[in-house]
Parts: structure tokens; C-alpha cells; sequence
């Protein structure tokens, strides 16, 4: 089975959480736009015909299939690769901490951008640093604390946060870790001391062989100011 993955070339971003599951996989996946450029991307969000049209990237082509958002395509992915719970409950508990870590993603890119994406960072600087200020100090701690929590609770007591095997939410958890590093250094040096089984997690997934592999090859796009986690000194005093 071919799987086409579309997003943006070159942005870590959304479309970072499904790299991680195929390259965890060991699955082949074309990612299409590193290899065509743009323009297919934007001919499936403006088509007319397609029943099911994607509203944005990452979406993924498997035959005829087409699966938008990043929760729905490691909702599917995840259950073929073995990166999800067999049961129905496990599946639909993978899935519930993916939407979590979709509303912190949203979260955290709204620090930069608080009043709108079609503005630059410079124009919102001020509401930035006061949406950001809170959440580092409120949201931030309140979405980690609870995965924390989360894996402190998993009845496998495996440092994972289901069962015993590695998940797609472990693998995003991770993603997660990476990019406030980036974007909020001092801030999550600070929040990591309360944070010591996310931080172990972090560490095991990035040692698993064929994600080190990912993260030390030309696959991987590096984090920059074009994203969703972004470094602005100003706001991370």
C-alpha cells in the first residue's frame, strides 16, 4: 500500500507528528511536496470534485482514501502500524490524548501570534508577550501536568502513556517536548523539574533506533521561526 503524505516542505509542524509514526513504523511513505513542490497540495484544497476535500495540510493519500487533520490520519495510521491499542477503548484513548496535544499545539502557537496568523509577529508583539506570559505560566504546566499525570497513571507503570508498548501519543508527546525546548528554553528548563516522567519519555523515544536515525538524517526539517514552535527572545525572559 502506498501512502502519500502532503505538508508543507521543509516545516516541521503538523505534518511532524505522522513523519514520526511512519518513521517509528519503519513504513515507506512518499512525502510529496519535498519531491513536487506545492502545487499538488493546493490543487486538492481548491478542487471542486473531490467528495471529501482536505480544509488544510497534512492530509494523507492512500489509494483513493483521502485523510485530513493530523488526530484523524494517526487515528488510522496508528491501528496498521501497530502504534495503537488493539481494543476499541485503548484506540479511543490514543486518540482522546492526541486531540489534547492538538490543543496544546494550538496553544502554543498562539503565543506568537495571539491576535492573527495573517499578521506579522512584530504587529502583535505586545499581545504576544502578555498571552505568552500567561501561558507559561498557567497553560503550559496545566497541559504537561497532566500528561504527567497520565503516564504516572497508566496501570502498566511502563513510562509510557498507554499500556506497555510505544504509541502515536508517545511519539507526539515527544514532538512536543522538542519543540517547547526550542521555542521556550528558559521556561522549560523550569517547568521540566516537575516534569520527570514526560522528560523520560522524551529521552526513550529519541533513542528508539529508528526514530535517532529520523531525527540525525536530512529527512527530519529543522525547527525555525516559520512554525508552529517559535524562538522570540522577548518572549522567553
Amino acid at each position: 500500500m502506498r501512502y502519500k503524505l502532503y505538508y508543507w516542505p521543509g516545516v516541521q509542524g503538523r505534518g511532524e507528528y505522522v513523519r514520526l509514526a511512519f518513521e517509528e513504523a519503519g513504513v515507506s511513505y512518499d512525502e510529496v511536496a519535498v519531491r513536487r513542490g506545492t502545487g499538488p497540495i493546493m490543487k486538492f484544497m481548491k478542487s471542486r470534485t473531490i467528495a471529501h476535500p482536505p480544509f488544510a495540510p497534512p492530509y494523507l493519500k492512500v489509494g483513493a482514501l483521502i485523510i485530513g487533520q493530523t488526530a484523524n490520519i494517526l487515528h488510522y495510521v496508528g491501528a496498521r502500524f501497530g502504534l495503537a491499542p488493539k481494543e476499541e477503548g485503548g484506540r479511543l484513548w490514543a486518540h482522546q490524548l492526541q486531540l489534547t496535544i492538538t490543543d496544546f499545539i494550538k496553544e502554543a502557537h498562539d503565543t506568537h501570534h495571539p491576535i492573527s496568523g495573517n499578521l506579522y509577529f512584530e504587529e502583535q508583539k505586545a499581545a504576544a508577550i502578555r498571552r505568552t506570559a500567561d501561558f507559561k505560566k498557567s497553560r503550559a504546566p496545566k497541559f504537561l501536568g497532566y500528561f504527567e499525570r497520565v503516564i504516572a497513571q497508566n496501570p502498566a507503570r511502563s513510562g509510557l502513556t498507554i499500556g506497555r508498548r510505544v504509541t502515536y501519543p508517545d511519539l507526539s508527546l515527544f514532538q512536543v517536548v522538542e519543540g517547547m525546548r526550542y521555542a521556550f528554553p528558559k521556561a522549560m528548563a523550569r517547568l521540566e523539574k516537575k516534569l520527570p516522567l514526560t522528560v523520560a519519555l522524551h529521552d526513550r523515544i529519541a533513542k528508539r533506533p529508528r526514530i535517532a536515525a529520523y531525527l540525525a538524517s536530512d529527512r527530519r526539517p529543522p525547527f525555525h521561526n516559520h512554525d508552529i514552535f517559535r524562538r522570540y527572545p522577548a518572549l522567553d525572559r
